[in-house]
């Protein structure tokens, strides 16, 4: 016998540079500096896009508070004897409420750099609120619609007319809250537990 059976041969023994494989920090993944700043700019552009998004239901909760609520044309023209228009301003305002409160704390994080919850806890509260006050939004809304429609078929005039642009504000709300509620989820989904 001889050595040359019981030795590699060289390919096993050249250098691992001529493989194919491109090291972790040129593809974006590891622990290079690029993966960091690229994780850095996406958590920004969420946290921003989550506030447009609030300071959107915010808005439009607070039109549709603002239109119900002056509602108010006389006789069987007056928003507060349908409960169904009421359940939309209670709505309206509960809503108008939270999202002031998450644009306010949203605003202030951002620019102290300082978080008022732990973030974990920040991401519980910003989903299940997000998701509560959406699901109300849309309930509310579309209990209202029924009632527009009927008296739409009779006549169609101011309160009708109203209480058709508040019915919207209220979905354009509960849109811009369920967006932001996805972004919550995805936010919620990337926390440790451990």
């Amino acid at each position: 016998m001889s050595n040359s059976e019981h030795t590699p041969p060289k390919k096993d023994l050249e250098s691992p540079a001529t493989d194919n494989t491109t090291p972790a920090a040129e593809t974006g993944t590891g622990l290079g500096v690029a993966p960091i700043t690229r994780r850095w700019r996406r958590e920004d552009m969420l946290k921003r896009g989550s506030l447009a998004l609030r300071g959107l239901a915010f808005l439009f909760s607070l039109l549709a508070f603002i239109i119900m609520a002056s509602n108010k044309h006389g006789d069987w023209k007056d928003f507060d004897k349908y409960e169904e228009y009421r359940y939309l301003l209670a709505i309206a305002i509960l809503s108008t409420f939270y999202t002031a409160g998450q644009v306010l704390r949203h605003v202030q994080e951002l620019s102290t750099g300082k978080q008022m919850l732990e973030k974990r806890t920040s991401a519980m509260v910003d989903f299940f609120g997000d998701q509560i006050v959406a699901y109300l939004l849309v309930s509310s809304a579309s209990t209202a619609v029924p009632l527009t429609n009927r008296m739409r078929e009779g006549a169609d005039n101011i309160f009708t007319d109203s209480s058709a642009a508040a019915i919207s504000m209220g979905f354009f709300a509960f849109i811009s809250l369920a967006l932001s509620a996805l972004i919550s989820g995805y936010k919620l989904s990337t926390q440790s537990y451990i």
